[in-house]
This record gives C-alpha cells, sequence and structure tokens, in this order.
C-alpha cells in the first residue's frame, strides 16, 4: 500500500470488526482522519456516542495534543461531545471507565508506542504510530499487525465490552422511565 491517503482501505474495516462486534460502522474521511469509526449501536441514534476510531492520522493540524508525524496508524477510543455527561461519566471523572483502563493498560505495557489518555479531548484513549521510517511496500503489513496488537490490547482490558455497556446505560433509564410513565398513565386512565 503506497499512501494509506491515495488507496482503498476496506481491509482496516474487515480487521477491525472480529474485535469490535456489536459496534455499527462508517466511514471517515475528515479532519486528516481516513478509517473507520465504531459506535456503539445503542449510541448511534443519539448525539451524544460512544466507540472507537481505527485507520490512518495523515494531516497533524487538527491533532497537535499528539505531536503527530503522519502518515500514523491510529487507534482511539471516543465519547462525543466532550462536553456531555455521558463524557464526563465515562472519560473525564476521577473513576471513569476510559481512564481507569488506560491505567491498566499503561501499566501493561511497556514498549512504544504507549497508550495516551487525553480528558478533555475527542481521542480520549490514543495509541498512534508514525510510517515515516516504514518501507512503503510495508505500511499495509505493518498497519496490519499495528491495529491488530492495539485492538487486541482494548478487547483484553475489557474496554470494548464495557464502552458498549455503559454507553447502552442511559438509554436504557430512559426507557425504563417511559414505561413507568406509560403503565402510571394508563393506570390513572382505568380509574
Amino acid at each position: 500500500m503506497p499512501r494509506p491517503g491515495r488507496n482503498s482501505i476496506a481491509w482496516v474495516r474487515e480487521l477491525a470488526r472480529p474485535y469490535l462486534r456489536g459496534y455499527r460502522t462508517r466511514a471517515v474521511h475528515a479532519h486528516g482522519l481516513r478509517g473507520y469509526e465504531f459506535i456503539c449501536v445503542s449510541s448511534t441514534a443519539r448525539k451524544k456516542q460512544a466507540g472507537f476510531f481505527v485507520g490512518y492520522l495523515l494531516d497533524a493540524a487538527a491533532w497537535p495534543f499528539l505531536a503527530p508525524e503522519p502518515p500514523e496508524c491510529l487507534v482511539f477510543a471516543f465519547v462525543r461531545p466532550t462536553s456531555s455527561a455521558l463524557h464526563k461519566r465515562l472519560v473525564s471523572h476521577k473513576d471513569a471507565l476510559v481512564r481507569r483502563t488506560f491505567e491498566y493498560i499503561r501499566w501493561l505495557t511497556h514498549r512504544p508506542p504507549r497508550f495516551q489518555f487525553f480528558e478533555s479531548e475527542l481521542p480520549a484513549l490514543v495509541r498512534h504510530r508514525s510510517m515515516n521510517a516504514w518501507p512503503r511496500e510495508k505500511h499495509e503489513h505493518y498497519s496490519r499487525n499495528f491495529l491488530v496488537e492495539t485492538l487486541a490490547w482494548l478487547v483484553r482490558s475489557g474496554l470494548v465490552r464495557k464502552l458498549a455497556e455503559e454507553a447502552a446505560r442511559p438509554a436504557q433509564r430512559r426507557a425504563t422511565r417511559r414505561a413507568k410513565t406509560a403503565r402510571s398513565r394508563a393506570a390513572g386512565a382505568a380509574r
């Protein structure tokens, strides 16, 4: 694969699917990113979403906090919007799921590139690696290795499963409240 920006990267979606089962896929080619978002199914109908991005960072301008050296392989967990109660609960709170996962996964991974945590950025838990030192003919092969290794860490840490469960919690509570309201209205109408 000569350049991730010019060729088909549909293989990225197929490679990540087994690791991110139950997540809805959306192609991304904006803000210097090229790849796929894997969004928690329970959060896709709302403005608040949680999930993972898997692919490439091609332009450093939108991501200065990462200090990237594009092109880069990139995987990150996100919760949006970053100003939401969902983000606070899952990312920025001192006992949040993503923060705890970062502390655990960082302790386990000793060789670079290590995971990074950003409390107030869209990419909350990030792992990225520049492809500049890789031979061009090995870009796809090395990318596959990097993505598989990173996704395996996210699955082993429990984040893939727990993020989907936690993102669904508010939707489940709203559905329960609506059902209770409907029952109480029905009971009131029956009197």
